[in-house]
C-alpha cells in the first residue's frame, strides 16, 4: 500500500471509530458508510492512485458518482453513496484535515429518474456537426463520439480502447467491459472512417511511453480521462444548442433505444451492450408509449390493423 492510501486507511479507521463510539449509530449504518467509502477508494485506486483525502475535489467526486451510475446503480443508490461520502468529509472537516467538504457541491442524483435523456439521430448529427475540425482535437473528438454511438460503449470502455482492439476488416472492435470481461462489438463504417482520419493527427503527437497502443489520446500523448470525455460531450451539447441532460452515457442509451425502435432483437442488443441480465437491457431500451402502441396495433392478432394486413 502506498503512503497516500496508508493515510486513507488511517482516516477511514478514525471515521469508523467516530461513528461507533461518538455517534453510536447502528451496525447497519456503519457498514453502509464503510461500503460507500470503499467504493470511493476503489475508484481512486484505479483512476487517481496517488490522490490523498485532502486532494479530492468536486470534479473527482462528480466523476465517481457518474462512475457508479455506469454500474447500473439506481439514482437512489447513488444518492445514498453520496450521503455516506458527505458524512466522511464532514468528519475530516471536524478534525481539521480539510477546510471544506467537496461532496457538498456535488449534484445530487435525481430520485425517480431511472433513465437518461435520449438523443434523436438528428440531435446526434447536430452535436457532431458542432465539432470544430480546425482544432487539433477536433477529429479525435469526432472519431471518439462516432465510436461511442456506433458501439454503445460505456465511457470507461471507450477510454480503455487500444489500436490492437480494432479489427477493421472484420468490422468489429474488442471491448473490455465490467469485471474484465471482453466482448466483440460491431463498429460502423462511419466510425472506422473517422478513426482512420484521426490516426493522421494521432501520428503527429509525442506519445508518452507505455501509451503507444492506446487509441484516444490527449494533446500530451496520454490516454483520455473520463472527465475529459464528459467535458467534450457537455461543451458540444451547448454548442449545438441541445438542452437535454447530456453525458457520454446518453450515447450508449441512444444507441440501444434506436436499435430497438428499428426492430433489433433485445437479446442481440443485450450482447452488444455487454449486459449479463436481459432485465438490465430492458431498462436501457425503454420505448415511449406511442411507439409501443403502434407496435401492438401493427402486430397483435387482435388489433384492427393486424387483421386488415392479414385479409
Amino acid at each position: 500500500m502506498n503512503k497516500d492510501f496508508s493515510e486513507w486507511k488511517q482516516r477511514v479507521d478514525e471515521f469508523q471509530a467516530y461513528l461507533k463510539i461518538e455517534k453510536a449509530v447502528s451496525v447497519n449504518t456503519v457498514e453502509a458508510y464503510m461500503d460507500d467509502i470503499n467504493k470511493l477508494q476503489a475508484f481512486l485506486l484505479e483512476f487517481y492512485p496517488s490522490m490523498t483525502p485532502q486532494e479530492v475535489n468536486v470534479a473527482v467526486l462528480s466523476e465517481f458518482i457518474a462512475h457508479i451510475g455506469e454500474q447500473e446503480m439506481t439514482a437512489r443508490t447513488q444518492a445514498r453513496s453520496l450521503s455516506g461520502i458527505r458524512a466522511f468529509f464532514n468528519f475530516l472537516m471536524m478534525d481539521n484535515i480539510i477546510d471544506a467538504n467537496p461532496a457538498r457541491a456535488v449534484e445530487h442524483p435525481k430520485l425517480g429518474v431511472k433513465l437518461p435523456d435520449v438523443l434523436s439521430v438528428e440531435e446526434i448529427d447536430a452535436l457532431l456537426a458542432a465539432i470544430d475540425l480546425s482544432k487539433p482535437a477536433g477529429q479525435r473528438n469526432k472519431a471518439m463520439l462516432e465510436t461511442l454511438y456506433s458501439c454503445g460503449l460505456r465511457v470507461s470502455e471507450l477510454t480503455a480502447l487500444h489500436l490492437s482492439d480494432i479489427f477493421a476488416s472484420e468490422g468489429f472492435i474488442r471491448v473490455k467491459g465490467k469485471g474484465g470481461k471482453e466482448r466483440l462489438a460491431p463498429v460502423s463504417e462511419k466510425a472506422l472512417h473517422e478513426i482512420e482520419f484521426y490516426m493522421q493527427d494521432r501520428a503527429k503527437l509525442n506519445i508518452a511511453k507505455g501509451c503507444e497502443d492506446n487509441l484516444f489520446l490527449n494533446n500530451r500523448g496520454k490516454p483520455l480521462t473520463r472527465v475529459m470525455v464528459f467535458t467534450v460531450v457537455k461543451n458540444l451539447a451547448n454548442a449545438a444548442g441541445i438542452h437535454k441532460h447530456i453525458s457520454p452515457h446518453t450515447f450508449r442509451h441512444s444507441f440501444a433505444t434506436h436499435l430497438v425502435e428499428g426492430g433489433a432483437d433485445l437479446r442481440a442488443v443485450q450482447e452488444m451492450l455487454g449486459h449479463e441480465s436481459i432485465m438490465t437491457t430492458e431498462i436501457y431500451t425503454h420505448l415511449d408509449r406511442s411507439y409501443l402502441r403502434e407496435t401492438v396495433i401493427e402486430h397483435h392478432p387482435r388489433s384492427k390493423a393486424s387483421k386488415t394486413s392479414h385479409e
